[in-house]
């Protein structure tokens, strides 16, 4: 049983909230889209089991379907194997993009900043069971041996595993979400070869120290890797990086 939860989009794609469903139906998908948790060429599923999943009527979830599918996110097909699949993402830079507040995007990383190095920390102190253990290390390989066009919802991915592992659903959703807007931010630069090759050299660090329980070596590789990305988000971007002091948010034993 264990083994097909991880990994199950399900814990992340939770029921909207009331008020606007159709927009936050739209959000849900998306963002499980772009986290790979829908991987491309992936089948949703069943309208019904989706709806209901997402607490929302089958006519606003079509509703949004259909938005998705003019946006190029998902295309319908039909016949004996048909439904509604996931598509290769619009390429980053393929439309333009609102005005960035330098405020939000400083907002956006040092809430990751302090999420994800935390989540590392938990999954070290976590007794991992085998089927967690092999989570990991599948999404790790799958990010690593990803192609450009899917190097970044490969990453987003593993990143949500760490979470996942680590033992608490909160903390899970909360990654979720805020990798989903980093996951914004990135698509509105080019993938850099040295820096993926990078990235995949400290993710190996950090799933080597989770692995062996290491708490502290876990926190401190999960930092320097997501300093490494916002120093090249502001870079791009064009917005001055706040300083944040490494051990103001520290484990503590």
């Amino acid at each position: 049983m264990e083994e097909e939860l991880l990994g199950n989009p399900a814990p992340i794609l939770r029921p909207v909230r009331h008020g606007n469903a159709f927009e936050e139906t739209i959000e849900r998908l998306l963002q499980n889209i772009k986290l790979g948790l829908f991987g491309v060429g992936t089948k949703l599923p069943a309208e019904r089991e989706l709806a209901e999943t997402l607490g929302v009527s089958r006519a606003t979830l079509r509703d949004a379907l259909a938005e998705l599918q003019k946006a190029g996110y998902v295309e319908v097909q039909r016949g004996r194997y048909g439904g509604t699949y996931v598509c290769s993402r619009p390429p980053a830079g393929s439309g333009s993009y609102p005005e960035l507040d330098p405020a939000e995007v400083d907002d956006v990383l040092t809430f990751r900043g302090v999420l994800e190095p935390a989540a590392a920390s938990l999954a070290a102190r976590a007794t991992l069971s085998p089927a967690q253990r092999g989570h990991l290390l599948r999404t790790l390989a799958e990010v690593a041996s990803a192609p450009a066009n899917l190097y970044r919802p490969k990453d987003a991915r593993f990143h949500v595993a760490i979470a996942e592992v680590a033992g608490s659903p909160s903390l899970a959703l909360a990654v979720a979400d805020v990798r989903s807007k980093v996951s914004d931010l990135l698509d509105r630069i080019p993938l850099i070869q040295p820096n993926l090759e990078h990235s995949n050299r400290q993710h190996q660090e950090i799933v080597d120290a989770i692995l062996r329980g290491d708490d502290e070596a876990a926190f401190k590789a999960a930092q320097d890797h997501l300093q490494g990305t916002a120093s090249l988000l502001h870079g791009f971007l064009g917005h001055s990086q706040p300083e944040i002091s490494p051990q103001s948010t520290a484990p503590q034993r």
